[in-house]
């Protein structure tokens, strides 16, 4: 007998069967509550003056009021009778019968009593009101002495109230738990742990194979022995090889982990469930661990498959942060601890199950999750180069209509650092161009601005700049671009722009890579930082003034010269010494580096002072460069007020007259 047998719930109704119950149960209680009948309701005062005045009959004492009787019309006459009067002693006691004052009289007149007592009715609403009591001593005493008939009756407990009182919340707290928890059809398990991968099988949709992958050639090698041992297991068991139980992939966002990933259940033929990490982690502690289990036990029934996490990082982080795991960090821990347990070597008979999964943020992944046995194998899926960008941008317009004349070579060479998302999107913003210009095919021109708008945002022609304001713009950017046609830095500048892109762009220099470079000298560095510095420099020679339109040029210049001294070692001064501690599987980018702690004060003021000449060389270097070419800067700035771009051929022909001797003379002396 297995667990599920041994084990069974009992059955629960159905939610509007106990929701119906409940409401009969509140239905059937309302009519057994005793009601009481609509008295009107007086102030305590009002009540008191009626009892100094002799018009009130009796009174009944209850615990939240006071319901009395006022004398009838016939009682203000003489009266007859002996009078009579109450003892000192007690009050009467309450009796449970229907007229409070059934009990002894306690007057010295028993037919005075009787008579008084037959003529008080406390349900004669014409005569009869309620006041609220207060804590008032002194009502028993003045009752007393105005001889009015008075008792109490004592609070009985509604039995039924109180059992409804007591039922009706855990009735509530059954539907929620019959609602949210039991819902699958078995209901041997919570919904809570149940795991929310999705199943892909052969054929329920387009099929993904390499074919469809680009760019990414190395990563697909590797994967080609995961999809040979899917197929055919004997021929690496037979040899006695192991297959990775884990492969994981780690790149920047959008080089195509994910694809991949896709592409390689696609090749195999087999299923494929596909998860996020984060969906393991909910409110309840535990419920991440049980989700683990849930996977892994679905996953060995249909093996062999794949299974594959996505952002591995939302639960895979290292425990050896040193902060205290409380909350949703005792949850995650959990949950980890569990996924180490699944991922310990672990077979469905003679079946395999694989897992991938994808994060770009390897260094904060935990030891104990990446040691062989769970994650044998790191795949880089890196940003593609100039053969890669190529074949990706040939998948992708190969479901566009394309013109004549559409090199997607000087589009690949144009589009350095592009990941395979990245060039997707050129594609696809491209043909949207296209489509708002009336065509029906695209064109080089909708590739180019494609790019323009992906690097450098939406053109803002709506942006109405003054024209001091515009005639600065132009200046700048004219400086920018005399220089980097002296100092290319490993780029060709090959437009120029006074119309603001972006959130804060007024211009833009457009210098696009001629190649790909992986390595770059420390005067190439130097270059960089002197054409950033370019369209300060033209603004303080023509203007005699600057402005904080070079804010960015200044922080990407100190930005370069920090690397060149702290990280990379290029200062004679400090030596080859690496300063600054930087993650170099940090895939973001965001990553800030860390001084060292050790770094004396003399050593920091060191690094601050040669990372400020480093600035200030490269800015004389500029300004020197645009003294020289004064004359072809003001030739350039006009015809750009005039026209607003300058590119192509026409853009050439100017930065060809650019002088270059005086501006090498004067690098050599200062460098």
């Amino acid at each position: 007998m297995g667990v599920k047998d041994k084990f069974q719930l009992l059955p629960i109704p159905p939610v509007g069967s106990l929701l119906l119950a409940s409401v009969g149960i509140l239905v059937i209680g309302s009519m057994f509550w005793p009601r009481s009948p609509k008295i009107p309701l007086k102030p305590y005062s009002q009540f008191l003056d009626e009892v100094e005045q002799n018009q009130v009959l009796c009174v009944r004492v209850e615990p939240n009021r006071i319901v009395y009787q006022l004398k009838s019309p016939l009682d203000t006459f003489p009266n007859t009778q002996v009078p009579f009067s109450q003892p000192q002693d007690s009050l009467p006691l309450p009796n449970t019968s229907t007229n409070p004052f059934h009990s002894s009289p306690n007057f010295s007149s028993e037919d005075s009593f009787d008579n008084l007592k037959s003529r008080c009715h406390l349900t004669e609403l014409d005569r009869v009101f309620t006041t609220i009591p207060l804590n008032d001593p002194e009502l028993p005493k003045l009752l007393r002495d105005k001889n009015i008939l008075f008792g109490a009756v004592q609070p009985t407990n509604n039995f039924l109230m109180t059992l409804l009182a007591w039922v009706i919340p855990p009735l509530i707290l059954v539907f929620a738990m019959q609602f949210f928890v039991y819902r699958n059809e078995d209901r041997h398990s919570l919904a809570f742990s149940k795991s929310k991968a999705k199943v892909y099988v052969e054929g329920e949709e387009a099929r993904i194979t390499f074919a469809n992958v680009a760019g990414a050639e190395e990563a697909k090698a590797e994967l080609v022995e995961i999809v040979e041992f899917l197929k055919n297991p004997e021929r690496f068991s037979k040899i006695g090889a192991r297959i990775p139980k884990g492969v994981l992939l780690v790149g920047p966002p959008g080089t195509g982990k994910t694809l991949l990933a896709k592409a390689v259940a696609g090749e195999a033929g087999v299923t494929f469930f596909s998860i996020s990490a984060s969906e393991f982690v909910e409110l309840f502690v535990g419920t991440g661990a049980a989700r683990v289990r849930d996977l892994f036990e679905q996953a060995k029934k249909q093996a062999p498959c794949i299974i594959f996490i996505d952002e591995l990082d939302a639960i895979g982080k290292s425990r050896s942060g040193g902060n205290g795991m409380t909350g949703s960090n005792d949850e995650r821990e959990q949950t980890l601890n569990q996924r180490l347990t699944e991922m310990d070597g672990f077979n469905a008979g003679d079946a395999t199950v694989i897992v991938l999964a994808a994060t770009n943020r390897p260094e904060t992944l935990d030891q104990a999750l990446l040691r062989p046995g769970r994650f044998d194998r790191q795949v880089l899926v890196d940003r593609p180069d100039l053969s890669g960008r190529l074949a990706i941008l040939e998948i992708y317009v190969d479901k566009i209509p394309l013109g004549e004349g559409v090199n997607l070579k000087d589009i690949a060479t144009q589009t350095p650092g592009f990941a395979g998302a990245d060039l997707a999107n050129l594609v696809n913003e491209a043909a949207l161009l296209a489509a708002r210009n009336q065509r029906e095919y695209v064109i080089q021109e909708d590739f180019k601005e494609a790019i323009e708008r992906v690097i450098g945002g939406l053109e803002k022609k709506s942006r109405v700049l003054s024209d001091r304001e515009k005639k600065v713009v132009a200046y700048h950017e004219v400086g920018h671009a005399l220089i980097g046609a002296v100092m290319p830095g490993g780029g060709k500048v090959s437009k120029i722009s006074i119309i603001p892109r972006g959130l804060s762009a007024l211009g833009y220099t457009l210098k696009l890579p001629t190649e790909d470079r992986f390595l770059i000298s420390e005067e190439e560095f130097r270059e960089q930082i002197v054409m950033l510095l370019g369209g300060r420099a033209a603004e303080e020679l023509i203007f005699g003034t600057v402005t904080n339109g070079a804010s960015d040029d200044l922080q990407r210049a100190t930005d370069i010269a920090e690397r060149m001294v702290s990280t990379y070692g290029m200062s004679k001064i400090l030596g080859p010494l690496a300063y600054d501690k930087r993650q170099q599987t940090n895939f973001l980018g965001n990553g800030a580096g860390n001084l060292r702690r050790l770094v004396s004060e003399e050593t920091a003021k060191a690094i601050d002072t040669e990372v400020k000449q480093i600035v200030q060389s490269g800015y004389d270097q500029a300004l020197a460069i645009l003294n020289d070419n004064r004359q072809l800067l003001e030739e350039i700035s006009q015809h750009l007020l005039k026209t607003e771009v300058i590119e192509g051929e026409q853009l050439q022909d100017w930065l060809n007259r650019v002088k270059h001797q005086n501006s090498r003379n004067t690098a050599n002396s200062i460098f």
